[in-house]
């Protein structure tokens, strides 16, 4: 029953993490809305099973690549506010990884969608 409960707590806190990247990351909002027209293009060009799979894990990571990156930059930001050279690495690396997800994700929808045009 314990277990049950943490559990339950777990999902809680994840959606408010979510929830507040909705209510304050620009970046989740944006990624969110291009979820939702690759989702959209994909009913309309009735992408395959397999598309489907690749598509739903890549929108996954995008956007969990945003959160992470935020996370990243709301721990740096709790522990300096002056710049710091290892502070700026810090946030530098997190944002070169979203960008790095964002690239390898936008060529895989590329060769996903541009067969059906």
């Amino acid at each position: 029953m314990e277990s049950t409960r943490k559990l339950a707590r777990s999902f809680k806190y994840a959606f408010e993490g979510m929830y507040s990247g909705i209510k304050t990351e620009t970046n989740w909002k944006i990624g969110l809305l291009e979820a939702f027209l690759v989702i959209l293009a994909g009913f309309y060009f009735q992408i395959t099973g397999t598309e489907w799979m690749i598509v739903i894990l890549l929108i996954g990571l995008v956007l969990s690549a945003e959160l992470g990156n935020s996370a990243v930059e709301a721990i740096v930001d709790s522990f300096t506010e002056e710049q710091h050279p290892k502070a700026k690495l810090a946030k530098d690396f997190s944002a070169g990884s979203v960008v790095i997800v964002i690239i390898a994700s936008a060529i895989v929808g590329l060769m996903i969608f541009l067969p059906y045009l």
